[in-house]
């Protein structure tokens, strides 16, 4: 089909174009390899590091001066790698199958491996055409979080109705305080206990955990969860999910609110819910700066808020691309906001120390950036795609945690 010059191009005749196109995405046999072996790396690399959260601690083989996880632990932490991987593929084959039915031009799954924190660094397709209608976009954007979330919820589910007794700790290295308890009473205190040496991983509650977590018997306090490889792997799965459904930029949540919204009022929301990132990212910056200049700096931080206030200014101005108008309303909003919740709220005493909403701060004023590029045609999402739209903003709510992960 072809066009005259200065003929308007309209979405019936992308429809007609597109319609005619040979499949894009047939990768060879190369490309299938370089994804695999990616994948098994990334299945090593969480193996090895699942086993310290979920192995009970046993003695580690030593090759030379690295402690590799043996026996019982090495098994435990491969169970978590198909558990934790098992989310991440059908998360990323959701977008991929989703663009394949679309034609639009896709790479495979990257998987990345990672030999600290949980493994890995999760797994990413590469879109790599743009893309030009709005039930498209959705469609893509929408595909990984459900299915991801619907396999994070059934190992979640398969977790709790498969508990063992409290006496399941006694398994662990460590733990001696909790193990008398349990040995004592039958049961999981209500207050954290001493879990050896060093901090311990506490995991943060969330909406959906909590309230399936109602329904079971002998369900592990969250500084004990992570020593269960379905609760672990199925809570992480959840949790991934709500940081891809966060509704800026380039993220899942992003194209999909995007698409429910449309270019101007997406660009206003996101921009009012970078602001409440910003004040969480506040929250743990402020102490942390306060803990390193406490030489210098007032009892109540004068000039760590101002350096926060420093850098929060050039952080929106980018993320706002230079809008003086939401810059003077969100920074003081956020550093004031901010400020109420450490010294009125929960006092600074009993704050937590963790630094992942700095992280993603980061993250998204550089990388995803805040506005959502426009499609080529915008065009209202059927009902049956609103309502999906919509209940996917409701799994980010169910699924996030304010304070996910943190050691204590």
């Amino acid at each position: 089909m072809s066009f005259e010059p200065n003929t308007p191009f309209t979405e019936t005749d992308y429809e007609v174009i597109s319609g005619n196109e040979p499949p894009k995405n047939r990768p060879d046999l190369k490309t299938i390899l370089k994804h695999l072996g990616l994948f098994v790396l990334t299945f090593i690399s969480v193996s090895v590091i699942g086993a310290v959260f979920v192995g009970f601690g046993g003695e580690p083989i030593f090759i030379g001066p690295i402690g590799l996880p043996a026996g019982e632990d090495l098994y435990r932490g491969m169970l978590f790698a198909c558990l934790l991987l098992s989310f991440l593929t059908f998360h990323e084959f959701g977008h991929y199958f989703a663009a394949v039915y679309h034609n639009i031009k896709v790479s495979l799954p990257y998987y990345i491996p990672l030999p600290v924190g949980i493994g890995t660094l999760g797994a990413v397709i590469r879109i790599k055409e743009k893309i030009h209608q709005t039930k498209q976009l959705f469609d893509v954007g929408v595909a990984g979080p459900v299915a991801g979330f619907i396999v994070a919820l059934v190992v979640l589910l398969i977790g709790f109705a498969t508990l063992p007794e409290p006496s399941h700790v006694q398994n662990f290295a460590g733990h001696e305080e909790l193990k008398i308890y349990v040995e004592t009473y039958g049961e999981f205190p209500d207050y954290q206990t001493d879990a050896g040496t060093g901090n311990t991983l506490v995991v943060g509650e969330t909406i959906l955990y909590s309230f399936i977590a109602s329904f079971f018997d002998n369900v592990p306090p969250m500084w004990e969860m992570y020593h269960y490889p379905f609760l672990f792997a199925g809570w992480l799965g959840l949790f991934f999910t709500a940081l891809n459904l966060m509704p800026v930029g380039q993220l899942d949540g992003g194209h999909i609110m995007y698409s429910l919204l449309g270019y101007k009022k997406h660009r206003d929301f996101a921009r009012v819910f970078y602001a409440f990132v910003s004040i969480l990212a506040g929250i743990e910056v402020v102490p942390f700066l306060h803990d390193l200049l406490r030489e210098y700096d007032t009892d109540f931080g004068a000039l760590s808020w101002i350096i926060w206030g420093i850098i929060l200014f050039n952080l929106m101005s980018i993320a706002y691309k230079g809008a003086m108008n939401w810059i003077y309303i969100m920074l003081p909003a956020s550093l004031i906001s901010a400020g109420i919740y450490i010294y009125v709220i929960i006092g600074p005493e009993n704050l937590v120390q963790n630094i992942m909403w700095a992280f993603w701060i980061l993250f998204i004023t550089f990388l995803v950036k805040v506005d959502h590029p426009p499609v080529t045609f915008y065009k209202p999402l059927s009902t049956g795609r609103k309502v999906l739209g919509w209940v996917s903003m409701l799994i980010f709510i169910l699924c996030i945690s304010l304070n996910p992960l943190s050691l204590q």
